[in-house]
């Protein structure tokens, strides 16, 4: 009931607007434990993917904390992981405001943002907000992509720069192909494209692992639901030859069938919430039957309850990412997820 009001408030700005607000004040709320007073904390439920131990199996997708400024108060709201990002080798604004709309009726957000973010340089700086995090056991993970100004036919050049800065300082990273809010972006997922860049990319962090005695960070790919499901499976296979980590299912939809006839709904950008969840743990099903337990899914893609979430697991996840369900349902969604999906891993052990 607490949040309900809370969200009124926030739905009353403008969606950005909103954002801002709450991401200037989150430190301090979870600082005094005022999120207590619409959530709870969930007791551990540790797992462990892409070798690497998760306090609990719910995470925060990319695209909320994009610079890492905030990451230990996420943390402190039950997250296991939260992943930063997009970010690219040089700052850069965005797209023309406004780009970001709330779909109400249909549990939905459009966004265009374009990978507006501070930069790596200064995102590394910033991530001192992740100390606490990952102190109590918290995993961050760091979304990474390309400069909208840096022509597609040398995207790898910018994914090996921002792979080159970040190898240090993060527990798993993100490789964003399927963004549909910067230009030619999703073409990386075609079959001559991807070849090119994930081998390009693993051959940079073998690179990274010898002068690094070994240490292997993790590495995800995140895909676009909007592939053909024989598409989706080929840029599976070409992850798995090359010793990809883990594969991130999914991104936003461009897809309008869900939401046709709303307010915003002709707004370019990807769609998220309640609309992509069918589509998305599709996509995870898809996914989990062709790897047989050989690639770890992230699934990412309109979970707005506990219920949600654990569909997700049933169709093959290893993990599950909020987002837009955050927004809309707030913390209680985040301890809820937890408690649920530490219950489903129970009864299926």
């Amino acid at each position: 009931m607490l949040y309900n009001t809370a969200r009124r408030v926030l739905f009353a700005m403008n969606p950005e607007m909103a954002h801002s607000v709450t991401m200037a004040n989150l430190d301090w709320i979870v600082h005094m434990g005022l999120h207590k007073l619409v959530s709870y904390v969930p007791d551990d439920d540790p797992v462990t993917v892409m070798g690497v131990r998760f306090p609990n199996a719910i995470g925060l997708a990319a695209g909320m904390d994009k610079d890492g400024t905030r990451v230990s108060a996420f943390g402190g709201l039950g997250f296991g992981h939260v992943e930063v990002g997009t970010i690219t080798p040089l700052a850069q604004p965005g797209n023309p405001k406004p780009r970001l709309f709330r779909l109400i009726p249909a549990g939905g957000i459009i966004n265009r943002m374009g990978f507006n973010n501070q930069g790596v340089e200064q995102v590394l700086k910033n991530l001192r907000s992740a100390d606490g995090f990952r102190l109590r056991g918290g995993v961050l993970g760091i979304n990474i992509g390309k400069n909208a100004v840096t022509p597609i036919e040398n995207a790898l050049s910018d994914y090996e720069k921002c792979l080159d800065a970040v190898y240090d300082h993060a527990d798993y990273i993100a490789v964003n192909i399927s963004s549909p809010n910067t230009k030619n972006l999703r073409t990386l997922q075609g079959e001559e494209e991807l070849e090119k860049l994930v081998a390009g990319i693993c051959a940079r962090r073998e690179a990274l692992k010898e002068a690094r005695h070994g240490k292997h960070v993790p590495i995800a790919v995140k895909l676009a639901p909007d592939l053909e499901n024989d598409d989706i499976l080929r840029c599976v296979d070409t992850l798995m030859l090359h010793g990809i980590d883990g594969v991130i299912a999914t991104n936003t939809t461009i897809s309008r069938k869900k939401v046709e006839g709303l307010k915003h709904a002709e707004e370019t950008g990807g769609l998220s919430g309640a609309p992509l969840r069918e589509r998305s743990t599709e996509v995870v099903r898809l996914v989990a039957e062709h790897v047989k337990g050989e690639l770890p899914i992230i699934a990412s893609g309109g979970v707005m309850s506990a219920a949600d979430a654990v569909e997700k697991m049933e169709a093959g996840a290893s993990l599950v990412q909020l987002f837009t369900g955050f927004i809309y349902e707030g913390p209680k969604l985040v301890a809820d997820s937890v408690t649920a999906v530490a219950k489903w891993r129970r009864e299926h052990a």
